[in-house]
């Protein structure tokens, strides 16, 4: 399919992203400067209990957590949300505006994570971060920040999920998880993942490689952060596409954009998924490109990916 007229039109107003030649390399903290000073229009927010953001104890020390309540006085499944930007830039306010949408539509307490980034940070401080957090909801944590006036947060039904590296992170905790009879996670949501390399042969990382928001020079860009040695590059927990046994994982919602160099590494993965016996379902978003669900939420194609998140959710919690 072309791409959709919205996403056309944006491409169209954004100025290329590319140096002169003779410039200088950019650094990590020149590329948080630019997407911060980018970053796009914004929906309106759902309405929703409260927003906190909680001081979380983790390995490397204390991390940010925001933490969105819904509207209940009823106890709450919670969904752990890991935003994107190639482990390397972003915040808990990049998604905002979904995280307020999943916990309006589906009545359940989200968790963003604020976690470490590289390249001061390499594999597998996010990861490890990341995890520590899950294991923490799940044993009913006590926070720093005192949250009151919602709902109580039921430890025993989480959901993690995330966009393009918060996907990667996600998959990474979910096979953590077995492997080491961790917190029982009831799904996984992995949005436009990086679950392996840009030098794995994907036809999307040639098709896609430049005009599409995400290039493919990026990502190359984004692993020279955050993999400190090569041969990390065959770590399951950093590509999970390297994994050997992909069964006995949480059920999936593989969500990909059909104009992504990332498209096709994910669509592999959801199949592999259904191959090792679990259940993966795969939605392709025709017309879109990277960042179409959590950072360009004023596509039209944002809130409906939402919507299909928060039902993916609702009917995985129904059955728990």
């Amino acid at each position: 399919m072309p791409l959709d007229p919205a996403v056309a039109e944006m491409l169209a107003a954004t100025p290329s992203d590319a140096p002169p030649a003779d410039a200088p390399p950019l650094t990590a903290a020149d590329l948080r400067r630019m997407f911060q000073d980018a970053l796009p229009p914004t929906g309106p927010l759902e309405p929703i209990r409260s927003v906190t953001d909680l001081t979380v104890p983790v390995p490397s020390g204390e991390i940010r957590v925001r933490l969105y309540l819904p509207d209940t006085d009823d106890p709450v499944p919670v969904f752990v949300w890991i935003h994107g930007g190639g482990w390397t830039i972003g915040t808990v306010e990049e998604n905002d505006v979904a995280c307020h949408a999943i916990c309006h539509d589906a009545g359940i307490a989200v968790a963003s994570i604020e976690y470490p980034l590289a390249p001061e940070n390499p594999f597998p401080a996010a990861l490890t971060d990341c995890y520590a957090v899950v294991e923490w909801l799940s044993r009913g944590g006590t926070v720093h920040a005192p949250v009151t006036g919602g709902p109580e947060i039921d430890g025993a039904r989480i959901a993690v999920g995330g966009e393009s590296a918060g996907g990667n992170l996600t998959a990474a905790i979910c096979l953590r998880s077995r492997d080491e009879q961790g917190p029982a996670v009831a799904a996984q949501v992995l949005i436009c993942p990086v679950l392996g390399h840009p030098r794995d042969g994907h036809a999307s990382y040639d098709d896609f490689a430049t005009g599409y928001g995400m290039t493919a020079d990026s990502m190359d860009f984004f692993f020279e952060q955050y993999v400190a040695d090569p041969a990390q590059l065959e770590d399951p927990y950093l590509l999970p596409s390297r994994a050997d046994d992909l069964s006995g994982l949480p059920p999936a919602l593989v969500m990909t954009a059909e104009f992504d160099v990332l498209r096709d590494e994910g669509e592999e993965f959801a199949h592999r998924l259904q191959d090792a016996g679990g259940t993966a379902r795969l939605e392709r978003y025709d017309g879109q490109i990277h960042g179409f669900y959590g950072l360009y939420t004023h596509l039209p194609a944002s809130r409906p990916s939402q919507t299909d998140v928060a039902k993916f959710l609702g009917d995985v919690f129904a059955s728990h």
